[in-house]
């Protein structure tokens, strides 16, 4: 174990490494003690500074040149982003609708109305965002998910002029680019604020202050919250289990409303318990071999019988029946990952214990059986 003076010395010099690849140089000053640190770190390079400085302002500064048209963003979308964000950014099982909740009144006013109407299913990403060039920022930066920044200028240009298009924002035949993006009017345009105290600065907002005032911690609370507003128990299920009721869009599901509301936490965690250990004990091998799937993770990308980033599980044994090796061979892609025999989306390398790798490789050799 590193002793307090150690952990010290350690962290001192880890600073003075950080601030070492900035562009300021490569002498450091730590605190007020004015001592120098020569000899740490370098001075970022150009290109360096360049790679990573490529943040786009709500007032486009930052923004490169290029253009891309609504009819060029669609085939990029097909075929670099539908397979999350589906088609039209509706979505699938695994991610929240991008379109969505958006009128042309609301393209007009720059305030949309869906966003104070609590009947309404969901807040899809074009009710949120006030400014374009978060889009095209957070576009650029971080798709598509398996391979970030690939994109060009143009082909983000053309995604996004895509995406606008589907939210009614421009029209069929637009073509977006560094010079007209700043007449792109957000439906929420008017629908941000800077009067708080997460925007601090001079001239912003309320000038820092926070918005809450931590004057006292309460006291005497209770171990755990109590309901004060529900359902009357007769209708609760009074349209049918809204856990199996599918939003009009986007995988928002409700909860079990067929079995009462559990009163308190601690009952709502034995529930939980009990059922587990149920459904456990009552399992088909088929139905265990599932929950363990789920429980590492793998339905993040792949369901029994639909598609979603990653193939159907049901339709992996038949793609693979000439080989006699079958649970093995499955184990092995399981464990190292792989791309190209399905799609171009990669799968990660997995890490799970061998006798669950086992169970799940057998049950897809198998046929993936309910």
């Amino acid at each position: 174990m590193f002793s307090w003076l150690e952990r010290t010395a350690v962290a001192l010099l880890a600073c003075a490494a950080v601030q070492g690849v900035s562009a300021a140089g490569a002498a450091r000053t730590v605190g007020d003690a004015g001592a120098s640190y020569v000899g740490i770190g370098r001075a970022a390079t150009p290109a360096e500074i360049a790679a990573w400085n490529i943040d786009v302002r709500p007032d486009f500064q930052g923004l490169p040149p290029g253009q891309g048209s609504v009819a060029q963003g669609q085939d990029l979308w097909e075929a670099k982003c539908s397979s999350c964000h589906g088609v039209f950014g509706e979505s699938n099982q695994i991610f929240s609708p991008l379109v969505g909740g958006t009128t042309a009144d609301d393209v007009k006013t720059g305030h949309v109305a869906r966003l104070l109407d609590r009947g309404f299913p969901a807040r899809t990403t074009l009710m949120k965002v006030a400014t374009v060039s978060t889009l095209w920022d957070y576009i650029r930066r971080a798709m598509p998910w398996n391979a970030p920044k690939s994109l060009t200028p143009d082909q983000v240009y053309a995604v996004l002029a895509y995406l606008l298009n589907l939210g009614g924002i421009v029209p069929d035949d637009y073509t977006l680019s560094n010079a007209n993006i700043a007449d792109v009017r957000m439906p929420n345009r008017n629908g941000m604020t800077t009067d708080h105290g997460l925007w601090p600065g001079k001239g912003l907002g309320n000038g820092g202050h926070p918005d809450v005032q931590a004057v006292a911690c309460m006291r005497n609370c209770d171990g755990e919250p109590k309901i004060v507003s529900a359902l009357p128990d007769f209708a609760r299920n009074a349209h049918g289990n809204l856990s199996q009721q599918n939003r009009p869009f986007g995988a928002q599901r409700g909860s079990d409303t067929s079995k009462p509301p559990p009163a308190t936490l601690a009952e709502t965690r034995a529930l939980a318990e009990a059922a587990s250990h149920a459904a456990a004990a009552a399992a088909t091998p088929g139905a265990a071999a599932l929950a363990l799937a789920k429980s590492q993770g793998c339905t993040a990308c792949h369901d029994r019988v639909n598609r979603i980033v990653g193939p159907p599980f049901a339709e992996i044994a038949p793609r693979y029946a000439h080989r006699a090796d079958l649970p093995s061979y499955l184990a092995g892609k399981i464990r190292s990952g792989g791309s190209g025999v399905w799609g171009e989306i990669p799968m990660p390398p997995q890490s799970l214990p061998e006798a669950d790798l086992q169970v799940i490789a057998q049950w897809l050799a198998q046929g993936a059986a309910p």
